[in-house]
């Protein structure tokens, strides 16, 4: 970190990585940031965002094994597991518009905390989420707010070629492995 940069608080954050299977292999939903977002601005990126104080635990939507990873490592004042999954559904359905099935699980798949230096820093936990039995317009994505631009389905080797965030191409490597 620079000597004159100011410190930057760590926020909790959480992502979801919706996925879908057609004929031509698993797909993903991504999003474009705005070019006037003060955190990775124009770069292409899941849904996801900071966990807000309202987020009430999402109960039955992770698993053990999930829950247990999600406390390794973590800061003892850490949200819940079920609170970063109510977060990232919350996001997802801003976001978005759509919302998973009610028996969707969401798995753990990777942490990443933002380096010191940067406008704002989170601690993000990703999920990974299917998309069957999703709820919402999932071509026009007519129930999203406008944090997003760009909506769309992409297979995971197509995209690559966006203009991602280091991060976002890390966690494609662990989801495509």
């Amino acid at each position: 970190m620079k000597a004159d940069a100011p410190h930057q608080p760590i926020r909790a954050a959480a992502t979801v990585i919706l996925w879908r299977q057609t004929a031509n292999g698993p797909q993903i939903l991504m999003g474009q940031r705005g070019a006037g977002a003060a955190f990775m601005p124009s770069k292409y990126v899941f849904p996801g965002g900071a966990v807000d104080a309202t987020d009430s635990p999402a109960a039955g939507r992770i698993t053990p094994d999930c829950r247990a990873r999600l406390l390794l490592h973590c800061p003892a004042d850490a949200p819940a597991p079920d609170t970063l999954a109510a977060a990232a559904l919350r996001e997802l359905h801003e976001e978005t518009g759509l919302i998973p099935a009610p028996d969707a699980i969401l798995h753990f798949v990777f942490r990443a905390i933002t380096p010191p230096g940067r406008t704002r820093r989170f601690d993000a936990r990703f999920f990974l989420v299917s998309a069957a039995g999703v709820q919402g317009d999932t071509v026009n994505f007519t129930g999203a707010e406008d944090e997003l631009s760009h909506l769309h389905w992409i297979g995971l080797s197509d995209a690559r070629a966006l203009d991602l965030p280091f991060i976002t191409e890390v966690v494609l490597a662990e989801i495509t492995a």
